[in-house]
């Protein structure tokens, strides 16, 4: 288990040079924008506007903090906000974002189809619990909230927008919330 604090993640332009992206962790590590396995990120969005188009690439997308209209090429438009789940949807089709009431922090989880896929899910802890992860690679994501996670007794400090990455699953992780924490946990599979 390793904590990645978000003070730490590396910020990187947009494919469309259309913003900044903050980068919490991708595979192979350090791999550049059209070389990653997979790719976790969380994005202050500005304005409206197309995003950038990935080949071979499936995305789920998390709003975070405000509402988006999300218009992806041959789906209907969808209304995304904090209180919607995750959203998965080709990334190599023509999407476009209308920010409704003003700038959108979300969530991005991208993985390179024939490689790897994903799956998002939120989750919620007011009391202690422990979190079971299945095999593969896990990143769990603190929201909001703050508390301790651990395993094994050993536990340690995390915050908003900290992340706890688990590399060789089956894993449980021990969530003791502080105040409650809303996360999002990750899987991804090798193909």
């Amino acid at each position: 288990m390793r904590i990645i604090r978000h003070a730490d993640c590396r910020p990187m332009p947009w494919k469309n040079g259309g913003g900044v992206t903050t980068e919490i962790m991708a595979w192979p590590p350090a791999a550049g924008l059209d070389a990653f396995d997979w790719r976790i990120s969380m994005a202050q969005v500005a304005s409206g506007g197309p995003f950038s188009v990935f080949a071979g690439i499936d995305r789920t997308l998390t709003v975070l903090e405000g509402t988006m209209r999300l218009a992806v090429e041959g789906t209907e438009n969808r209304v995304l906000s904090s209180e919607t789940g995750p959203y998965a949807f080709p990334g190599d089709v023509a999407t476009a974002a209308e920010l409704i009431g003003g700038a959108v922090l979300d969530f991005n989880v991208m993985t390179r189809r024939g490689r790897f896929s994903h799956s998002v899910t939120r989750k919620t802890f007011a009391v202690p619990g422990k979190l079971e992860l299945p095999a593969g690679t896990g990143l769990v994501f603190l929201v909001s909230g703050s508390g301790r996670v651990g395993q094994a007794g050993a536990s340690t400090l995390v915050e908003a927008h900290d992340a706890v990455l688990v590399e060789t699953g089956p894993a449980s992780i021990e969530i003791e919330p502080l105040q409650p924490v809303t996360l999002l946990v990750v899987e991804l599979v090798g193909a």
